[in-house]
């Protein structure tokens, strides 16, 4: 003997963007990207970001034009990974791999791009920078895995 089951439609269709686990995921990012520390790193990161694309014009090292226009474009992405990171936390924080990979470029930029550049101040503020920047990166990872494992 069959046993037919009749399945009605439901009346109400909830959106993936409305899924309780969504919420749940929303609501920790967003409690983990308001706390001080979270917003401290975003500042932090925002600003080493800037400095980075324009240390070439404050350090005086923008003779070197290929660490220049390599130094502007890692700050740029930076500063673009800290915005993301302030701005939509619970997409982004995933991405501070990324930063991450950005700082370690810039520790090793003056000698990968650049050759053997001749100034100790170039090499110095790039170093501190991307040393900077690492641990930003890795800060932001902790926040969003703290974040995650709530």
């Amino acid at each position: 003997m069959t046993k037919e089951v009749t399945v009605m439609p439901s009346q109400t269709s909830l959106g993936i963007a409305e899924h309780p686990d969504i919420l749940a995921l929303r609501a920790r990012s967003e409690r983990a990207a308001s706390t001080p520390a979270a917003q401290a790193i975003e500042g932090l990161s925002l600003l080493t970001g800037l400095y980075l694309a324009a240390s070439p014009w404050i350090v005086g090292f923008n003779g070197f034009t290929t660490l220049t226009v390599n130094n502007l474009i890692a700050g740029i992405a930076f500063t673009l990974l800290a915005v993301g990171f302030g701005s939509a936390f619970e997409r982004t924080h995933g991405m501070s791999w990324a930063a991450l990979g950005v700082g370690i470029w810039t520790v090793i930029a003056p000698w990968v791009v650049a050759g053997a550049v001749d100034t100790t101040s170039t090499v110095w503020s790039n170093v501190v920078t991307g040393a900077v920047a690492i641990v930003l990166a890795l800060a932001t990872s902790a926040v969003g895995s703290k974040a995650d494992r709530r």
